[in-house]
């Protein structure tokens, strides 16, 4: 069975060597996306042995998970480990994290960072993963505790059927939903992570923000009944309700009141907008996966 670990890099020769002289000792199958690094962290990697795919620019996460994916395809993986090169992971936890699919209990596995009680993520990058975890999970037939991890595991047919996208932290979000929509099953399994140092080069608020906007995304368009039908309904009957009263306010003083009128009519249309949207953009994904179907 073949073991292809990726690891996407955007300047990381501080880490790279470590993680892949770590890695030998699982298999000897790494692929590197050096995504437009400005340092040595291509060359470090070709020089240990590591198949290195190079983006002549900065392209995204995104961009870096999806050249692994296909390159894992190509030279025919049984099994793909997608892990950061930042150095927060611990290579050991490869073999954890590969056990679930092996037993044939899951296809995608997760390293969840909160299955297990931990004490050195910030609290403010806890509180972002477990909050765009909640609105991932609003898509998924289960409930998962870390959306978010870069180190995941993924079978054979997941390389061959999931087709991803996004350039972006978003695709994430987007591999979970779009598994979950093929019947996937996903596990996780906990592991350790160390916040030691600089390990991300983002600011934590504009990269929170991104991955936020991409999951709303990718659920709005996998579950537009859900997403915008729901609260269309919501805002329906709110506006019925005000509307309601608006009339009979007229009736009692002869007059309309002018806030209950325009709240009633305001959450009224916006309803209708929103029902619209959920009907129009339900009927186009339908289309469009009849279209793969066949």
């Amino acid at each position: 069975m073949k073991i292809t670990v990726g690891i996407p890099a955007f300047n990381e020769e501080k880490n790279i060597a470590s993680i892949i002289i770590g890695l030998k000792k699982i298999t000897d199958s790494i692929i590197v996306c050096n995504d437009g690094s400005e340092d040595s962290t291509g060359d470090i990697a070709r020089e240990l042995g590591a198949i290195v795919i190079n983006h002549k620019k900065n392209l995204g996460y995104g961009a870096g998970i999806k050249s692994i994916f296909l390159k894992a395809k190509e030279i025919q993986s049984d099994l793909l480990v997608t892990i950061d090169a930042d150095g927060q992971h611990d290579v050991r936890d490869v073999t954890k994290i590969l056990k679930p699919i092996q037993e044939d209990k899951a296809e995608i596995v997760i390293g969840s960072r909160f299955l297990e009680e931990v004490e050195n993520i910030p609290e403010y990058r806890k509180f972002g993963i477990k909050l765009i975890t909640k609105v991932t999970n609003l898509s998924l037939n289960q409930s998962l505790t870390d959306s978010q991890s870069g180190f995941r595991a993924y079978s054979k047919k997941v390389l061959e059927k999931l087709v991803i996208s996004d350039k972006g932290m978003g695709i994430s979000t987007e591999i979970l939903i779009k598994a979950n929509n093929i019947n996937f099953r996903i596990g996780e399994v906990p592991i350790k992570v160390s916040y030691e140092g600089e390990t991300s080069t983002e600011n934590p608020v504009s990269h929170g923000t991104s991955v936020l906007f991409s999951t709303i995304k990718y659920t709005s368009i996998e579950h537009p009944i859900k997403f915008y039908g729901i609260p269309s309904i919501i805002l329906l009957i709110s506006g019925s309700i005000f509307t309601y009263f608006a009339i009979q306010y007229y009736v009692e003083f002869g007059r309309l009141s002018t806030n209950l009128t325009l709240i009633g009519v305001g959450l009224f249309f916006i309803g209708i907008v929103l029902l619209i949207t959920a009907i129009l953009l339900y009927s186009l994904v339908s289309v469009v996966r009849e279209g793969k179907d066949n």
